[in-house]
């Protein structure tokens, strides 16, 4: 009688079903799609309902370098009469019963607000034509036209002194560009961050500012 050599069988050869009759699991690779793990983190959960509070909004123009949009809300944009220390390049804001009394410290400018594409927010004074040089209508106009070009897309300002004016152009991304997400905040609360808070608003005629101007 012939003995026949039974054949060993590697576990890891066996078939699903086998290692479940034996009493040993399969393995199973884990799913890199698996709804749980890609979830967030507890941790981040707890923090997506914080709000980011804005102490801060500087009153610049749009560096040449850098995107920006305008915010095309109504209602967030306005005239007024500043003052601007070309040397501090600080502007301060002059309260309307001051305008007569300082005409000619003053320049008449149109507050945008703005947005970089580093989501930083800032309040962009554009001088109204009329203001400044003889030649600077130009330079004023363009970059108002630029400002308003903004509020539908983004855009980068850059002078041309050659031409005498701001140019602007669009990004030639051709994926459609999104709205920004605008901070919840009312134009009267920008104004007051930009300005109030940093003693940059004029309301008497003992602001040091006016002071500077009177006295040097």
């Amino acid at each position: 009688m012939t003995n026949k050599r039974e054949k060993k069988v590697d576990p890891a050869e066996k078939s699903p079903e086998s290692r479940l009759v034996s009493g040993t699991p399969p393995l199973v690779a884990p799913d890199p799609f698996d709804a749980k793990a890609l979830r967030l983190p507890p941790a981040f959960e707890q923090n997506a309902g914080i709000r980011k509070v804005i102490s801060t909004i500087p009153v610049r123009k749009p560096h040449g370098q850098e995107w920006v949009r305008v915010h095309p809300g109504e209602g967030y944009s306005d005239n007024f009469g500043v003052i601007i220390l070309k040397d501090d390049n600080e502007v301060y804001l002059l309260h309307p019963e001051l305008v007569g009394a300082y005409e000619n410290e003053m320049t008449r400018v149109r507050i945008f607000v703005c947005l970089s594409m580093n989501k930083n927010l800032f309040l962009w004074p554009a001088k109204l034509p009329g203001n400044g040089h003889k030649g600077a209508d130009s330079w004023n106009s363009s970059a108002i036209e630029a400002a308003e070009a903004a509020m539908k897309r983004k855009i980068r300002i850059q002078s041309n002194r050659a031409l005498g004016a701001y140019e602007y152009c669009f990004s030639d991304n051709s994926t459609p560009e999104n709205d920004p997400a605008w901070p919840d905040l009312t134009y009267s609360e920008m104004i007051r961050i930009a300005f109030v808070k940093p003693g940059r608003f004029v309301d008497s005629h003992k602001h040091e500012v006016l002071l500077l101007l009177r006295e040097g």
